[in-house]
């Protein structure tokens, strides 16, 4: 304190210009001294405003850079008008669409951006100020290149803090990003239904396969009885007509020749065979018809056995045709024989689907063809199946064999008869392709080893 009263005097003298020490009393001394005190209290309060106010401008140079990267990263298109419809601020996305700066801009009526044909919506924008929200509004905004881009705009009322109105907010959307997303989530959708009904129709075929392989064991139990049966009847049946012919030697000619003409003998012995043989024929063609129900249900796996291609060919080609509403022409081009070791079931399996398909592709035209050829060479064997459709479109030609792949309406097909048939095909070491045939059409071709896995 008495440094500071001794500064003091001695400002005083400086500023009066006194050779001599002014002498001061204590009360004026003393409101000097409060003086001091409240400038050195203010100008500590001074330099604590501003660090505060320099925080403060940080901060807000902070936001403002904030809200701006965020205003130049927004795809979407933003324009802030006050409330007489006058632009305040727009984004890059509108700077990038129209080719002009937000300066050249900042004052002018919002409506100057869009097209004549959406002025009477626009106007809208600015009668409805203080209302509700207006959402997803179709407007044209005029491009750099003089065109009209639409946009999905939504305008909402713009509030200070103390609820007064000030203006407007438009947030717009090129509509094209909007329906390429709603055509992107809908093939989505429709993808989800294609593949709930596959999965649908896969559990079917394999209920369905279990109800066959239970069909098939079933007939296969009274198929054996009639079996038995009649081998045991045809050797009955000889011994019965070796016991008349015995029995006749004994008897007069005249009564034997009467007993046979009255219970009609001849017209018996010459029947019994045949219906013998006839029962034997069918009895063994149901078994046959079991057989392929077993391996088509394909409950168990096949071994690889020698087979006639071409009877199976026929059987698949005659399953099918005879399941059809209309009846295809089918010309074939068949060897005599053709003899190769593989499964069986598996061939007849892609065949039906070969054909099924085909006779499927040619439900619309004038006259249904078929064309079943079949050959061979020292190591392989084909088939081709070739009809008279509309043949293969080219953007197909690489997803035919595909999973879930098909040019069928939902529900009339699965996309997975080909893709199973070409596993199979490549499973037993062989191959099945596709092309449009020169005479038209489609053609598939199967082509499989002469010799199976156990022989190679």
């Amino acid at each position: 304190m008495a440094e500071t009263k001794a500064h003091l005097k001695s400002s005083l003298i400086d500023k009066v210009g006194m050779d001599e020490p002014l002498q001061l009393s204590e009360s004026t001394e003393s409101a000097w001294i409060d003086v001091i005190k409240k400038m050195d209290k203010v100008y500590a309060d001074l330099v604590h405003y501003q660090v505060e106010l320099e925080q403060k401008n940080a901060e807000l140079e902070e936001a403002q850079q904030f809200i701006r990267s965020v205003l130049e990263s927004m795809t979407e298109v933003l324009i802030v008008c006050d409330i007489q419809g006058r632009i305040l601020q727009v984004n890059q996305a509108l700077e990038d669409l129209t080719g002009k700066p937000e300066s050249e801009w900042l004052h002018r009526p919002f409506n100057e951006l869009f097209g004549l044909e959406s002025l009477p919506l626009v106007e809208q924008f600015a009668e409805k100020l203080g209302d509700d929200a207006i959402v997803d509004c179709e407007v044209n905004l005029q491009t750099l290149e003089g065109d009209s881009m639409p946009l999905a705009m939504n305008c909402s009322s713009r509030y200070d803090v103390k609820g007064r109105l000030l203006g407007m907010v438009l947030i717009g959307r090129p509509v094209g990003d909007l329906r390429r997303a709603y055509e992107a989530l809908n093939k989505t959708h429709v993808e989800l239904k294609q593949t709930q009904e596959h999965l649908v129709h896969s559990e079917k075929m394999a209920s369905l396969g279990r109800l066959v392989a239970g069909v098939a064991h079933e007939l296969n139990n009274p198929i054996s009885v009639v079996f038995g049966n009649m081998h045991a009847l045809k050797r009955y049946g000889e011994r019965i007509n070796n016991y008349m012919a015995d029995v006749g030697k004994h008897l007069e000619p005249s009564l034997h020749q009467s007993l046979r003409e009255a219970y009609r003998i001849d017209r018996i012995e010459s029947d019994m065979g045949p219906l013998i043989e006839g029962t034997m024929e069918g009895a063994e063609r149901i078994s046959n018809i079991v057989l392929d129900l077993r391996r088509y249900s394909g409950v168990q796996k096949e071994q690889p056995e020698p087979f006639n291609l071409k009877q199976v060919v026929l059987t698949a080609v005659e399953w099918v045709i005879k399941a059809a509403r209309e009846k295809p022409e089918v010309e074939y081009d068949l060897p005599d024989s053709c003899e190769i070791r593989g499964r069986q079931g598996q061939v007849h399996q892609i065949l039906i689907n070969l054909v099924q398909n085909a006779i499927d592709v040619i439900a619309e035209q004038q006259r249904l063809l078929l064309f079943i050829t079949c050959g061979h060479d020292e190591q392989n064997a084909w088939i081709r199946v070739r009809d008279n459709g509309p043949g293969i479109a080219a953007e197909d030609q690489k997803k035919l064999f595909d999973p879930f792949f098909t040019t069928k309406a939902v529900g009339k097909g699965t996309g997975l008869g080909l893709y199973i048939s070409y596993g199979l095909a490549r499973d037993m070491g062989g191959d099945l392709s596709a092309e449009n045939a020169a005479e038209g059409g489609a053609v598939f071709t199967l082509r499989l080893p002469l010799l199976g896995e156990s022989d190679a």
